[in-house]
């Protein structure tokens, strides 16, 4: 595998990371339709710890069969698929060596009452299969955020000492957060900053709104305003994960249409994030429109189409 330019200098921003984890984040760069040309496209299927198996897959019945993701994600050409243990481990022999793939090493569940995850999957696990990164979700703002970043810590140590890479779901949640400023600007790009700071190698956050949360930030934000077009807030979160030097990906968030969809991977695309990080907006659908979908987002992001 001949590394693109492309990859080489996105390998020289992680400084301090053994050759182990850069030829991971390099297998995932190099993978799929995006190979070489740092952008990505991953499938995650973590919504059945989420939300529960109906929710997640009644939609369509054939995503009940943890292979369906798996040969989703290559059939479609994506760069990774990211899943919890039980996941991975149904189709471990069966698709080995077949796409890079994310261990989520912990959830949440929609019967618990408390903004926090329990760690479900460990750093050897993630060997064991296999996988090329362990993924990690902290809620900034939670009243359980300290020990959250606290367990991120420990797990990113060890994956980055045995050579994996790191990847960060950061989703600002918690009491002094209403629906409105989970996704402000302000609250999304300093939680993309606070994951680059803990050490993430990928980072996922939510697509950035115009709202401005932080009453602390809004004085800042009305002498540096940043422009009201969609490509310039992801522009600035990117710009806050240490100027672009760390891989930031953008999640597809609740269901929506096709055209809503890649407008907004066009505006990601334009705004120089490294691509989005798509679960029901895919396997919902079917197997055919899902493939469309995706070929048409990875279409944007590899300059083939408007």
């Amino acid at each position: 595998m001949k590394l693109t330019s492309k990859v080489r200098q996105i390998l020289s921003w992680y400084e301090s990371d053994n050759p182990g984890t850069k030829a991971n984040i390099a297998r995932i760069l190099m993978e799929g339709r995006l190979r070489g040309t740092g952008r990505m496209v991953i499938l995650p299927v973590d919504q059945g710890f989420e939300h529960g198996p109906a929710r997640s897959f009644a939609p369509n019945p054939d995503a009940y069969d943890p292979h369906y993701h798996f040969r989703l994600a290559i059939d479609a050409g994506l760069n990774a698929y990211a899943a919890p243990l039980g996941m991975l481990e149904a189709g471990a022999a069966t698709f080995a060596g077949s796409i890079p793939t994310i261990l989520k090493v912990n959830s949440s569940n929609s019967l618990s009452t408390t903004k926090d995850q329990a760690v479900t999957a460990t750093v050897s696990d993630a060997l064991r299969l296999g996988c090329s990164a362990i993924g990690f979700t902290i809620y900034p703002s939670s009243e359980y955020q300290f020990e959250m970043m606290e367990e991120l810590r420990e797990l990113a140590a060890e994956a980055k000492a045995v050579g994996l890479a790191v990847v960060v779901w950061s989703y600002p949640r918690g009491p002094m957060l209403d629906k409105t400023g989970e996704t402000a600007l302000d609250i999304c790009a300093y939680a993309a900053h606070m994951a680059a700071l803990i050490g993430a190698h990928i980072i996922k956050v939510k697509p950035p709104t115009a709202a401005i949360s932080l009453d602390a930030a809004k004085k800042t934000y009305e002498n540096s305003p940043v422009e009201d077009d969609a490509a310039a807030r992801f522009a600035h979160v990117v710009k806050s994960c240490f100027n672009g030097r760390r891989l930031v990906v953008f999640s597809g968030g609740e269901a929506k249409g096709s055209d809503a969809l890649l407008n907004e991977v066009r505006a990601i695309h334009a705004g120089g994030g490294n691509g989005s990080i798509v679960g029901r907006n895919a396997f919902q659908r079917s197997r055919e429109d899902a493939l469309k979908l995706l070929g048409d987002m990875i279409d944007i992001y590899a300059g083939k189409a408007a």
